[in-house]
């Protein structure tokens, strides 16, 4: 099984390196759990809970603020938190969602084109120094390489929870802060059919600003046909 909050940990880039991918002003899931304090409030005082549980405690809490909030709402309609955070006992599921999620964090982090060969070889070496198999070194490395592909992020949501990880997973990986890295989640918010109102309620429960709507895209992969790549 992959070891997702170790992949996860290495994705975090050195303080000398915070100006460039993955440094959001949330925190990738993984370090602030490690740190004991952000995301991990979600879930209690448990500092520990691993970087799956963390992003699916945030998406769980904006999802259940959105369906509160929803014209003739009942508690019937809520899903059961099981939808976002899979049973320890079930592997693969987690294996499966975590990719998902790691996947989304490093594809939003290419959205302005800011890892460069600099900050890939340092996410190289921090994995080279962590007990990862060659397999899950190898998974990461791919991702790094390969090019952004917005259409190929949003395929993994196979439920409307899986969905709204995915949104909160790109969303916490990045700062936000340009015209390229907000048309992309505007994109993928669309393309993950995540209503304004849900997206708005993942952003709040991310402790980040209300989504800019985007006038004109800043990047021509934003709006593109499915199946193109950067």
């Amino acid at each position: 099984m992959f070891n997702i909050d170790q992949i996860v940990k290495a994705l975090q880039t050195d303080k000398n390196t915070q100006r460039t991918a993955m440094t959001g002003a949330a925190g990738l899931a993984a370090g602030m759990l490690l740190s004991g304090g952000g995301l991990g409030k979600l879930a209690g005082n448990a500092v520990k809970i691993g970087a799956v549980a963390a992003v699916g405690g945030l998406a769980y809490k904006a999802w259940q603020n959105y369906q509160q909030n929803q014209p003739g709402a009942a508690p019937a309609q809520q899903p059961s938190q099981d939808a976002f955070i899979p049973a320890p006992a079930d592997q693969n599921a987690q294996e499966e969602l975590g990719k998902s999620l790691v996947r989304a964090m490093i594809a939003a982090a290419k959205a302005d084109g800011r890892i460069d060969a600099e900050e890939k070889e340092a996410i190289f070496t921090k994995l080279e120094g962590m007990s990862l198999s060659a397999e899950e070194k190898a998974w990461v490395f791919d991702e790094l390489s390969s090019p952004l592909d917005i259409n190929a992020v949003a395929a993994r949501a196979d439920t409307p929870e899986h969905a709204t990880e995915i949104y909160a997973a790109s969303l916490i990986a990045i700062t936000a802060d340009t015209a390229a890295e907000r048309a992309y989640l505007d994109a993928l918010a669309s393309k993950l059919k995540l209503a304004p109102a849900l997206v708005a309620e993942i952003h709040k429960a991310a402790g980040e600003k209300d989504p800019e709507p985007v006038q004109t895209p800043a990047s021509p992969w934003a709006y593109t046909p499915s199946g193109s790549n950067v």
